[in-house]
């Protein structure tokens, strides 16, 4: 046997253990993070506790959350210790738990299936395919206490009056100094004699004085306008709940249909019980 050929073992032993320790030794969820009197506590139980605690909790730095888990899981661990098997109430407890994570199991899973970009895409479509918009309104107005000083603003702006300055000038809503202007308003924000004043005039027409509760207006058009539909990044997480709710509710509509479901009337047992923790006393 040629002598270079003895080498060969050698060199793959070497290979062997010149691979990374991480890729070996990566912990995982069975990986034992302490024992109490022999039993495992894991860091599949670390991070379970982690991902269902409080926001505020979620705030803390990664060391002292995971020294504060580990501590309060060994604690809860002794004292477990001293008790043989759970109380009623408790294994009605556990019972309804356990119920509610497989639930919760079977609405991420629908979750998963449904809530898909396309999914999110072709609801967006359907619900802005045809979107004409709304109207929306920019306008200005001078108000002012009386009939007779409306009318007199209007015949100065008849005159050729400037409606800002003269707004400055002369209107005593919180507008005023800003030229009575308004922004942009759709049809419902302003009260409806204002807004039937605004719906009948063209842009750059001034209205005839106007009452409402506020006092006489007097009310120019500045300009008009379509609202357009939104963009599909704003309403996304909307749209994704609607998917969402549409799958779970289809899904319970499903099983309801498929399965035998008996609520017998028990005199008694209902919910003037509801609240009597004495029943499950041992």
């Amino acid at each position: 046997m040629p002598k270079g050929l003895t080498f060969l073992p050698s060199l793959a032993l070497a290979a062997v253990m010149a691979l990374p320790l991480a890729a070996q030794d990566a912990p995982d969820a069975n990986t034992v993070v302490a024992r109490v009197n022999g039993d495992e506590i894991t860091l599949g139980h670390v991070i379970a506790t982690a991902s269902a605690l409080p926001a505020q909790y979620q705030q803390l730095e990664d060391e002292v959350l995971y020294d504060f888990i580990l501590e309060q899981l060994v604690q809860q661990h002794l004292l477990s210790l001293e008790q043989e098997e759970l109380n009623t109430l408790n294994a009605l407890r556990l019972e309804n738990e356990t119920r509610s994570l497989r639930a919760v199991q079977t609405v991420e899973a629908l979750t998963a299936a449904s809530v898909t970009d396309e999914a999110i895409q072709a609801a967006y479509d359907t619900q802005f395919a045809e979107f004409q918009g709304e109207d929306e309104f920019n306008a200005s107005h001078i108000l002012v206490e009386s009939e007779d000083e409306a009318k007199a603003v209007k015949a100065q702006l008849e005159e050729g009056a400037d409606f800002a300055e003269l707004a400055k000038e002369k209107s005593t809503g919180p507008s005023g100094p800003n030229g009575g202007a308004l922004g942009w308003f759709g049809k419902g924000q302003m009260v409806p004699e204002f807004e039937g004043a605004v719906l009948g005039l063209e842009k750059g027409q001034v209205s005839d004085p106007v009452q409402t509760q506020f006092g006489w207006h007097v009310v120019t058009l500045n300009d008009k306008r379509k609202t357009e539909a939104p963009e599909l990044a704003v309403v996304r997480d909307e749209l994704a709940q609607t998917i969402r709710q549409e799958a779970i509710q289809a899904k319970i509509d499903e099983l309801t249909e498929q399965a035998q479901i008996e609520r017998p009337e028990l005199e008694g047992a209902g919910p003037e019980v509801m609240r009597q923790l004495e029943l499950l006393q041992e």
